[in-house]
């Protein structure tokens, strides 16, 4: 009999590894695997999956990400909510290093990803609210709670890397009301949405975009120290909040495919 777990943490760049005391299991998908074995543990009395969204080696760049793997595997094993952690550029001289956002709004500047389960008939699914409304609620009032004064709101621009930003591309993404910068948020959230579950972000801000104030170009090393830096009080929120989060849904989200004839069963 397959493992079932309640809720799931996708871990971005840096956080590799979550739950203390998990069993590893590997999971096969109509979309091969995805990026890795999944552990699921305890916590709190709620059985959570974890999945490191790169890979425990780091070895799926944010284009390559087997994202309908991803999330087809965590909805096949029972999860219905998802927190997405996830390192991002700040757009806004107020969003500096360290600072955590709970966004509300993407904008896609992807391309070429693959952002949908359905490639047979006509199914389109609601998007205007990207992000569920519950779960960013429990990471607001965590995330305050410990002291961390999340800012709460904007957009997060979703760009195909692996490249950085030129400082024009900074300017734009801010002046189309960007908030923070990142590479993984998209297709991500969308396919989350596609499959019915709830979806929540937390961005870690790890550096000033290039074209905020003149700053110094990206560079990765400081992308990967800032996170490092903050991982220790990502851990402990992440953790805090999947205690406190609710075990009956009540958002839109799990109705968000009510009324749509779908071309195959959903897990």
């Amino acid at each position: 009999m397959q493992a079932q777990a309640e809720l799931a943490v996708i871990g971005g760049s840096g956080l590799y590894a979550l739950l203390d005391d998990a069993v590893e299991h590997q999971v096969d998908t109509p979309y091969g695997a995805p990026s890795d074995a999944i552990t699921i543990a305890d916590v709190g009395g709620r059985t959570v999956a974890f999945l490191p969204r790169h890979g425990r080696d780091h070895r799926h760049p944010p284009h390559l990400i087997p994202y309908r793997a991803n999330m087809w595997a965590l909805r096949s094993l029972g999860v219905r909510q998802v927190l997405a952690p996830c390192a991002v550029g700040g757009l806004r001289p107020e969003l500096g290093p360290g600072t955590f956002v709970v966004p509300d709004q993407l904008i896609d500047r992807t391309s070429g990803r693959v952002q949908t389960f359905y490639d047979k008939g006509a199914v389109h699914v609601s998007f205007a609210d990207p992000y569920c409304p519950v779960g960013r609620s429990v990471l607001l009032r965590t995330a305050t709670e410990q002291g961390l004064a999340p800012h709460d709101g904007g957009a997060v621009v979703v760009i195909e890397g692996p490249r950085f930003s030129t400082r024009a591309e900074s300017r734009w993404f801010t002046a189309i009301g960007g908030a923070v910068v990142n590479m993984t948020g998209h297709p991500e959230a969308v396919l989350a949405r596609e499959l019915a579950l709830c979806y929540t972000s937390i961005a870690l801000v790890t550096d000033h975009d290039a074209g905020v104030a003149g700053g110094e170009a990206v560079t990765q090393e400081e992308v990967f120290r800032v996170f490092g830096e903050n991982t220790a009080r990502l851990r402990t929120l992440l953790l805090s909040a999947l205690t406190a989060w609710p075990a009956r849904r009540e958002c839109r989200c799990a109705n968000s495919l009510d009324g749509i004839t779908l071309p195959f069963e959903l897990p």
